[in-house]
Formats: C-alpha cells, sequence, structure tokens
C-alpha cells in the first residue's frame, strides 16, 4: 500500500562537492585542467599506438585499449561534474543517471579485465620471453580485448536492469557529484536488499577474479626478477612494475571499498573519495606510469617531435625564399 500510495520521483538532484561559489571556482578550474590533460594523454596514447604499425603488438594494443577506457570513464563523470559546478537546478533525471552508471560500469569492468590481461601479458614477456609469441599472439590478445568489453556490457546491463525493480518517492537529493547505484539504492521506497546482493556478487565476482589474475602475475614476475643477475636488469624491471602495481592498487582498492565493503548502504559519505580516486585521479595518472615511462613510447614522440618541426622548418624556409 505504501508503494502504491507514494508519488514517484523520476529526477534527482546532484549535490556535488560544495554549495561555496569560491570553492567552486576553484574546483572548476582544477577539474577542468585535470579533464584536458587525461583527455590529451589518453587519447594522444590511443593515436600514437593506432597510427605507428610498429607498435600494434599485444602489450600496446592492450595499453591503448587501457587508455581509450580511461578517456571514456573521464567523459563520463567530469563534463557533467563541471557543468553543475554552475548550474542552477542540478537535476538529472533517473534515464540520465542509468545511462551514466551503464557507461561508467562498462569502462570500469572492461578496466578490471584488460589490467588483468597485462598483467599476464607482461608475465609472459618476463618469464617466459621465449615462448611469448606463442603464449601471447595478437589473436590471443584481440579476444581477450574483446572479452573484456563484452563482460562490461555485460555486467552493465545486469545492474541497469535490476535498477528497474526500485521505486523513488521520497527524498531525491544524491549526495555525490554523479549518478551511482549506491545513492539510488539509498533513496529507493524498496528495500534494495537483492540489488546489493547481486552487486555484491558479480562485482566481488569480477574483482577477485581480475584481482587474483594481477597478483599471481606478478608474484611470478618478482621471483624471476629477483632471479636475475644483473643488478640494473633487476633495479628497472622492479622498478617498472612497482608503478604499474601502484596504479593497479589505486584502482582495485579504491574500487573495492567501493562497492565490496560491509554496510554499504550506511557510509554513504564515504563514497565519494574513494570515487575520485578511480574516476578521476587513476585516469588522470595512467599515461604516465605505463607510457611516459615506457622508452618505446618516449622514442616515437620524439621522432614524431623531430620530424614535425623539421617539416614546419622547410615550410618556413621555403616560403621565405
Amino acid at each position: 500500500m505504501a508503494e502504491e500510495n507514494c508519488t514517484r520521483k523520476n529526477e534527482f538532484i546532484l549535490a556535488g562537492f560544495t554549495d561555496h561559489a569560491e570553492m567552486k571556482i576553484l574546483l572548476f578550474v582544477v577539474f577542468f585542467f585535470v579533464y584536458l590533460i587525461t583527455m590529451v594523454g589518453n587519447l594522444g596514447l590511443v593515436a600514437l599506438i593506432f597510427t605507428q604499425r610498429f607498435l600494434h603488438t599485444p602489450m600496446y594494443i592492450f595499453l591503448g585499449n587501457l587508455a581509450l577506457v580511461d578517456s571514456c570513464c573521464a567523459s563520463t563523470i567530469i563534463p557533467k561534474m563541471l557543468e553543475n559546478f554552475f548550474a542552477e537546478d542540478r537535476i538529472v533525471s533517473l534515464y540520465e543517471c542509468m545511462a551514466q552508471f551503464y557507461v561508467l560500469c562498462t569502462v570500469e569492468t572492461a578496466d578490471c579485465f584488460l589490467l588483468a590481461a597485462m598483467a599476464y601479458d607482461r608475465y609472459v614477456a618476463i618469464c617466459s620471453p621465449l615462448q611469448y609469441h606463442t603464449k601471447m599472439s595478437k589473436k590471443l590478445c584481440i579476444q581477450m580485448t574483446t572479452g573484456a568489453f563484452i563482460a562490461g556490457n555485460l555486467h552493465s546491463m545486469i545492474h541497469v536492469g535490476f535498477l528497474f525493480r526500485l521505486i523513488f518517492c521520497g527524498l531525491n537529493h544524491i549526495n555525490h557529484f554523479y549518478c551511482d547505484i549506491l545513492p539510488l539504492y539509498r533513496l529507493s521506497c524498496v528495500d534494495p536488499y537483492v540489488n546489493e546482493l547481486v552487486l555484491f556478487i558479480f562485482s566481488g565476482s569480477i574483482q577477485v577474479f581480475t584481482i587474483g589474475g594481477v597478483l599471481i602475475s606478478y608474484l611470478y614476475i618478482l621471483f624471476t626478477i629477483f632471479k636475475m643477475k644483473s643488478k640494473k636488469g633487476r633495479v628497472k624491471a622492479f622498478s617498472t612494475c612497482a608503478s604499474h602495481f601502484l596504479s593497479v592498487s589505486l584502482f582495485y582498492g579504491s574500487l573495492f571499498f567501493m562497492y565490496i565493503r560491509p554496510n554499504l548502504l550506511e557510509e554513504g559519505d564515504k563514497d565519494i573519495p574513494a570515487a575520485i580516486l578511480f574516476t578521476i585521479v587513476v585516469p588522470l595518472l595512467n599515461p604516465f606510469i605505463y607510457s611516459l615511462r615506457n622508452k618505446t613510447v618516449i622514442s616515437v614522440l620524439r621522432k614524431i617531435l623531430i620530424k614535425k618541426t623539421q617539416e614546419k622548418w622547410n615550410q618556413m624556409t621555403s616560403t621565405n625564399t
């Protein structure tokens, strides 16, 4: 009877970060430049890998797809967040919420599987270098990448489908900077126990499976590194793996805390810091961690810049003469 008598609400108000005008301006500038750097770094890497044929190897195919996923994640969250800093109503419909969460869930799930695939690729390259082209063929790489995006879409469809069983008739104030399912669960007039259980089962299974793959791969890599005779080679390999593992730890740690921790629905104030990490910070850092520390990528960028500079110089000299 309570569900029948309540007035359903299909619009929500995103609270954002703050209502202070001075802080809004500062946060807008900060996140605008964060978004700009994120997009330039990630899309620049995608374009570089796409245009340079000798980079069409499993390692760089995974890296290009990770950069694409990170740029999609940032574009799903930050533009709307920037708009809401100066919007008067900050109203978003239920279907806009579902669409935003669908895209975010798809790319973050794909991100999980891509990180696991990249860890396996590094395991094969370091632990079995002579068998690398056999164990990690381009066909297998494409299959793993495609599977990551298919898994992301299926995972999103499950959670969005279960959102339709909820009814919203009370408060419509979302205490977040984007539409996530946890704030919607908290606003539901229907007990979201089933939704919470589905979230725990599917998100937990995906994270345990992919984290397990990453940890096992990196353990084997560490054992191989410690067996290296060259101290310089050990330091170089360990430095590279440590920076990669930092990015993986930030991503999985924030995701795990966000969706798998106990008392999800009672601790909504803890969502925002974790969400900032995996939706904004990690996509910003990944181009620097995976690309700017890569000598091949740096070498290609240097050659392209030198070539472009020479072409521009030749054009200037030819017009002057």
